[in-house]
């Protein structure tokens, strides 16, 4: 595997898991707070960066690189009402969409074929992570002060079910 590309890679675990350790945080405030639907949202959010993370980990073992796990940093987020920390929630889904899109660019750089193919299950998944956040963004806008209403939305959200497991 060419050393630039497992570099890449590398950077982009820890992303993943970072990306997990920030949803983590989110979840445990919004448990705290007794939105367990949204702290459930959340919750498999985090689930699917570990997967995501996953991935790309057996990625470098299948090519015979060497995985090397770097230091994940204690989120640092304002947790204050549901609108902003989904609004969070979307500005990080496009940062790890910015990633992506750049380690796109230095598998065409670089000729690794394997990986473009690896990459554009990420960045269909990337849009579909995006929509999400906007969805419920937009309904957090709608919601406005209504405490029934975000009754409601917890509700929803409680009832996401994780996506079947994908091979790696």
């Amino acid at each position: 595997m060419n050393k630039k590309i497992q570099d890449a890679i590398n950077d982009q675990i820890q992303a993943e898991f970072q990306s997990a350790y920030i949803y983590l945080a989110m979840s445990a405030h919004f448990a705290e707070r007794n939105l367990n639907g949204f702290a459930h949202w959340l919750q498999l959010q985090w689930q699917e960066e570990i997967e995501h993370a996953m991935k790309f980990y057996h990625f470098i073992l299948r090519r015979g690189g060497s995985v090397e796990l770097k230091t994940i940093d204690k989120p640092e987020i304002e947790l204050t009402n549901p609108l902003q920390i989904f609004e969070a929630v979307l500005q990080h889904e496009q940062y790890i969409t910015s990633r992506i899109n750049d380690l796109y660019a230095l598998a065409v750089e670089e000729k690794d074929y394997a990986f473009q193919t690896l990459l554009h299950w990420f960045i269909d998944e990337q849009v579909e992570e995006e929509e999400n956040a906007t969805d419920i963004i937009e309904k957090l806008k709608l919601i406005g002060d209504s405490g029934q209403a975000l009754f409601l939305l917890d509700r929803e959200l409680g009832e996401r079910a994780p996506e079947a497991e994908s091979n790696e």
